[in-house]
């Protein structure tokens, strides 16, 4: 067992998944780690199998397999048994009018923020993703490229850093492998990361250049806009030259955050801490006598519009988590109403061929 723990964690296999089997589990099960997600099944690939394996069986949303993920196969059928408990899910509410859940990466150590010293800089999807990181429990990076196309890109990582405290913020050529040798600290032997950004922000440069065989299309800068064409279409895991693993993930047109209350009370700790010492605990910040919000926004001590954009992400995280608890109920009551009918259909069976 030894040796093949020895072997699961180049992988990114840790103590988080060996208390989770026991030894004649292992023996008889072959563990293996998803790195991409089809239609028609899993791409997984651990010490002793690697290849294309069928989905689990579906038992909602959060129980599905996504990239990242560890699987215990069945040695003999080679089938997925048992998906193993994650020490890290980064999700999302599904873009438009669906309200389902979208998994997006699973057992992620650090995430890459990735936004380029150009018109794509925004702080406040900056902070969405700070967000979505918190909540995992993950370590964000905050990674600005084409540094080279502005004069000057202090302002970027001075309005970057400011986001939250202790965050690391890098610039780098993405195509120059010295340059990005400053991500190593979190790239190492059996370590996971996970790319995220907008189209266009050299995203799939770095990667490239990460793994060290260019495996990735890269799309050009149109010019009218500075974004570049979108040219990652699926979440996908790459083995780094460092022995690391990345989690290359496509340009998100949206981020709808769901249940990432303590992960936004982290990114906007100045908001928090300062509403605690409002004279009410409902203090909206609008007006009411002696709120320390608004003392501290006319002290100029805090922002108005990062007030502004806490308020938003808040109501949004609210509303889709509220949404998301009356879909799981609906489904839950036409769950019971199923099992329901189909006993009333089982017992009247039964009266007949009793008859």
């Amino acid at each position: 067992m030894a040796d093949l723990l020895q072997r699961l964690a180049e992988f990114g296999w840790s103590k988080h998944f060996t208390a989770q089997v026991d030894p004649e589990t292992l023996a008889n099960h072959c563990p293996v780690r998803v790195t991409a997600v089809h239609r028609n099944g899993l791409e997984v690939i651990g010490p002793d199998f690697s290849g294309r394996v069928q989905a689990l069986a579906d038992q909602g949303e959060e129980a599905q397999a996504t990239v990242g993920d560890f699987l215990l196969l069945d040695a003999a059928a080679v089938r997925p048994r048992r998906l193993l408990e994650r020490k890290s899910l980064f999700k999302r509410r599904a873009a438009g009018v669906d309200r389902r859940v979208q998994l997006i990466a699973a057992n992620v150590d650090t995430l890459f923020v990735v936004t380029s010293c150009n018109r794509d800089f925004n702080v406040a999807r900056l902070e969405r993703y700070l967000a979505l990181a918190r909540e995992a429990e993950v370590t964000p990076i905050i990674v600005l490229t084409k540094a080279d196309l502005v004069a000057d890109a202090g302002d970027y990582v001075r309005d970057a850093a400011r986001l939250m405290p202790g965050l690391f913020v890098e610039t780098l050529d993405a195509r120059d492998p010295e340059a990005t040798a400053r991500l190593a600290p979190w790239c190492g032997r059996g370590q996971t990361v996970a790319l995220v950004g907008s189209s266009g922000v050299g995203k799939s440069t770095l990667v490239n250049t990460l793994i060290g065989d260019g495996d990735l299309a890269v799309g050009g800068i149109r010019e009218d806009d500075a974004r570049g064409r979108h040219t990652t279409t699926g979440r996908s895991m790459h083995r780094l030259v460092s022995g690391g693993w990345l989690i290359d993930t496509p340009g998100m047109r949206e981020l709808q955050l769901v249940d990432v209350e303590s992960g936004l009370a982290e990114v906007f700790a100045d908001v928090t801490a300062l509403a605690a010492d409002c004279r009410f605990a409902d203090c909206r910040h609008d007006g009411e006598p002696g709120c320390a919000v608004a003392a501290a926004i006319a002290a100029g001590e805090l922002d108005p519009e990062r007030l502004r954009r806490f308020r938003k992400l808040a109501a949004e995280d609210a509303r889709n988590a509220a949404s998301l608890r009356e879909r799981r109920a609906r489904e839950r009551d036409f769950g019971r109403m199923v099992k329901s009918s189909m006993k009333i259909k089982n017992a009247r069976k039964s009266g007949w061929e009793e008859r």
